[in-house]
């Protein structure tokens, strides 16, 4: 088996760049499932909803096996020197591969590539392998920003790149 992850550009011509892309939409569904068992059901997260809609995300990664996607991640603009890091998921039979490390690896150069110092996220405590991700490759706690300034379970995180 062999994993290839593709950055998704606007200037590739064929395939849409950004969060309206279909293999993205489809593994953001299945982030949703997982997000949902995680808190105990979709009404547990319900102020968390309305932020994580895919309008507004940008030069959309997606990470396939043999051509099957099975992993994704993409940049939302947050200000002129900083983006925010959205969608981070890889379906569960492809965990332990580190296909997470090379998506955020991919999501990092794009961001500079655009001109961004900073990548900000927001996770959680339960998420507890994307929190040792965040932290072995270089981000670290801030306080929360934005809307999740009022979400006690949200941690914020920055790298500067």
């Amino acid at each position: 088996m062999r994993t290839i992850c593709r950055l998704i550009k606007r200037s590739e011509g064929k395939e849409d760049s950004d969060g309206k892309n279909s293999d993205f939409i489809a593994l953001c569904h299945d982030l949703d499932d997982f997000l949902n068992k995680a808190a105990g059901g979709e009404e547990n997260r319900a102020e968390y909803i309305p932020y994580n809609q895919l309008d507004d995300i940008h030069d959309v990664i997606v990470a396939y096996e043999n051509d099957v996607p099975v992993g994704s991640a993409g940049l939302k603009r947050y200000d002129s020197e900083c983006a925010e890091v959205k969608c981070v998921f890889v379906r569960e039979e492809y965990r332990g591969k580190g296909i997470s490390k090379i998506l955020m690896e991919l999501l990092e150069n794009s961001a500079r590539e655009k001109g961004y110092r900073f990548l900000i996220l927001e996770s959680g405590e339960p998420l507890v392998a994307a929190m040792s991700l965040y932290r072995k490759i270089g981000y670290t706690v801030i306080p929360n920003y934005g809307q999740y300034k009022d979400m006690p379970d949200s941690i914020c995180m920055k790298k500067e790149l």
